[in-house]
């Protein structure tokens, strides 16, 4: 890490800090948290699925917070638009040109929030941005800035008014992840104070270029050739149960080696474990993969396909 990034640790590690001024605003979800910080440093976007007001833009909010990030926000609806998001020429009179006015997309950190409520059309305009860092507009490519992250939220899809996102969509997720009821201590604290905005409270721990420093020191983590064989185990693993019938892909395999790492550096630690790849693979491979029984038409709950993944994943025998 650099001597920036460690000079203003003072104490605690910069991750640590990064972890406490998250928590400190969403209260009572530590593994939550953890996923959402992972996916960051390791240059991975995150997909949040629960119910409305449950903390799934708080949890956006606090985590461009504690790195300034400049959060934009794109409220996703049914009639909104792929101009919406990259943004749209417009002629300039005076100029005689189409200049191009940039959309909420140019920003490093990205809140799509109700991403599942817009159109196949829209959601794709988010494809070539989550896998390359640019978009392609007019005929010009125009790069993104870095880092560059972007957090999706989604109503469950029996919702009204929603459309599911695609496979290709869901597979530029590093992670899904879902957030659940707070703890009943926590409920209470926020029955006698509504008015209080916790994320205002959030720290900034460090900046965009400290960020990207870290993600580099992600990188470096150490992954044992014993270990990216068990990985590849796992993800073998979805390709051969009879209960799966599109497995994982090369992608999602290097999605989980890189998540791995970032735990493992969240962590304390310069090397991968085997508990870094078990405690990941739920969230980084569930969305990935369509049950067998979804070829006929059956639309599966996300439980159930996480229990398939977490019992595939308990069968791997783990390296000693």
């Amino acid at each position: 890490m650099s001597s920036a990034v460690s000079a203003r640790s003072g104490g605690p590690s910069v991750l640590e800090r990064m972890r406490s001024a998250v928590e400190s605003a969403l209260e009572g979800k530590p593994e939550a948290v953890e996923f959402g910080l992972i996916c960051l440093i390791a240059r991975g976007h995150l997909l949040v699925e629960d119910v409305p007001g449950v903390g799934k833009t708080t949890l956006a909010r606090s985590l461009a917070q504690v790195v300034g990030g400049g959060l934009q926000r794109i409220q996703f609806t049914s009639d909104l638009l792929p101009s919406d998001v990259l943004g749209v020429s417009v002629y300039n009179q005076q100029r005689g040109e189409f200049t191009f006015k940039r959309g909420p997309i140019f920003t490093p950190m990205l809140l799509a929030d109700e991403i599942n409520r817009a159109s196949p059309r829209t959601q794709s305009a988010l494809l070539e941005a989550m896998n390359e860092g640019q978009v392609s507009v007019d005929g010009q490519t125009l790069p993104l800035p870095h880092p560059f992250f972007v957090i999706a939220t989604q109503n469950p899809e029996d919702f009204a008014g929603t459309y599911p996102l695609p496979e290709s969509q869901l597979d530029r997720f590093m992670m899904r992840i879902h957030i659940g009821y707070p703890p009943a201590q926590v409920e209470q604290r926020l029955v006698l104070d509504p008015s209080l905005d916790r994320v205002a409270n959030v720290p900034q721990v460090l900046d965009l270029k400290e960020l990207a420093t870290v993600q580099q020191d992600v990188q470096e983590v150490i992954l044992d050739p014993s270990l990216a064989t068990y990985l590849h185990a796992v993800i073998v693993a979805t390709r051969n149960a009879s209960s799966i019938a599109i497995g994982a892909s090369p992608r999602a395999a290097m999605n989980l080696s890189r998540a791995a790492r970032a735990r493992a550096k969240l962590h304390g630690r310069h090397y991968c474990v085997a508990d870094d790849i078990h405690a990941l693979a739920v969230p980084v491979l569930a969305h990935r993969v369509r049950l067998a029984s979804q070829a006929d038409g059956f639309v599966a709950s996300y439980r159930e396909v996480e229990a398939t993944i977490r019992d595939l994943v308990a069968r791997v025998p783990v390296p000693l």
